[in-house]
């Protein structure tokens, strides 16, 4: 299973939020120098989300997330604010290797299918679910999209990878949601990296034991709840 350590970036900041909430912020300084801790401790792997773009400001982390792929080589994906093509060519052209679609995905159709068109497996779409139904608008509105309708959508455009999310759990170190995440990795071969809720070492090995792709681990390592280095090495 792959672990992805997490970094939000706000305002050139590293960042935690609680369920999304920009007004829950714990500040964790340095992205570029958390981006290196991570993989001093074994990191393969680094999840970016750029909170600024999400927001409507797609230029403000732009300079720290290209710094991040130079200074630690890693395989970085990011997600916030993918709206368009040429955002997608942008991030690509930096070093990005995988780009995350998010709201978009949802509400643009014809713009999800042109990029898995240009970009195959290069493109990985967020599903962010509130009481089984996706959420949109970082994470303020909830659709009337049953997240496994969704998903089955998503293999029919030839989506190869999903981050799925359960916002109720996210930033609350109380544990993933195992038997959402279950049925979602049920439903197709979709790839499916879980997030939101990972809290401990058993979280993971249980995600690992359900054959799960791939686990975003964020506030966790923060706090020290989960040691990087020690997962990593096992």
């Amino acid at each position: 299973m792959n672990i992805y350590p997490a970094i939000d970036i706000r305002d050139q900041q590293c960042v935690r939020l609680i369920q999304g909430d920009y007004n829950q912020q714990t500040d964790y300084g340095n992205p570029v120098h958390m981006a290196q801790k991570w993989k001093e401790e074994g990191a393969e792997y680094l999840h970016l989300v750029d909170l600024d773009a999400a927001k409507g400001d797609p230029s403000n982390n732009l300079t720290i997330i290209k710094e991040i792929v130079k200074q630690t080589r890693l395989p970085v994906q990011v997600g916030g604010g993918v709206r368009s093509i040429e955002r997608i060519e942008q991030l690509l052209n930096i070093g990005v290797s995988r780009v995350i679609l998010g709201t978009a995905a949802v509400k643009d159709p014809d713009f999800l299918k042109e990029a898995v068109n240009q970009y195959g497996d290069q493109v990985v779409v967020s599903i962010d679910a509130r009481n089984g139904y996706v959420a949109t608008d970082g994470w303020i509105e909830t659709s009337e999209v049953d997240a496994v309708d969704f998903l089955k959508t998503l293999d029919q455009v030839g989506v190869a990878t999903i981050v799925y999310t359960d916002i109720s759990k996210d930033g609350m170190l109380q544990g993933p949601n195992f038997e959402e995440l279950k049925r979602i990795d049920s439903v197709n071969d979709i790839q499916v990296i879980a997030s939101g809720g990972v809290s401990s070492e058993e979280d993971i090995e249980q995600l690992r034991e359900m054959n799960i792709y791939g686990a975003i681990v964020g506030k966790a390592i923060y706090e020290g709840k989960v040691d990087l280095k020690k997962v990593m090495e096992e």
